[in-house]
């Protein structure tokens, strides 16, 4: 199925590029939140005439997530307090979302989607350093202490 991507996405395309992609994935997720529009002809003569606008708002976003970047970069390190047992090893983990709401109140808005963590949730106290994707082509690093309360 042939889409007109409305926004850059990862892995597929940025704005304005005519893509084929599977029907599921268009009809599932592409086209109910707004991503995508089927390539008819009436589709891509409506894109090209808000072609500007939507140039527009994804240039504000990439801004947003630039500056919010730079809040970041300033911000340096988080920490997170956890109960830990006596060999280092948290009760629990520190997933995406723990992350996630210390950065924001650390006074950074950030929400759990935005954060990566390949190697799964955080077990262990110490030093971590954990990438941010705030935006295509926006990202971010920032330094999580985990310090353990017996």
């Amino acid at each position: 199925m042939e889409v007109i991507l409305l926004e850059n996405i990862e892995n597929l395309g940025s704005l304005g590029d005519k893509v084929t992609v599977k029907p599921g994935f268009a009809r599932n997720y592409l086209l109910p939140s707004g991503k995508a529009k089927p390539a008819t002809p009436e589709n891509l003569a409506e894109f090209e005439k808000r072609r500007a606008e939507l140039e527009k708002v994804m240039a504000e976003a990439k801004a947003a997530a630039e500056a919010r970047k730079q809040a970041i970069e300033e911000l340096g390190q988080v920490e997170i307090t956890a109960k830990v047992g006596s060999e280092g090893k948290l009760f629990g983990s520190i997933g995406t979302a723990d992350i996630a709401d210390a950065i924001t109140a650390a006074g950074t808005a950030i929400e759990k989607r935005e954060v990566r963590l390949p190697e799964g949730a955080l077990r262990v106290t110490g030093e971590h350093e954990i990438d941010l994707h705030l935006h295509s082509g926006v990202d971010a690093r920032i330094l999580v202490v985990i310090v353990g309360e017996e």
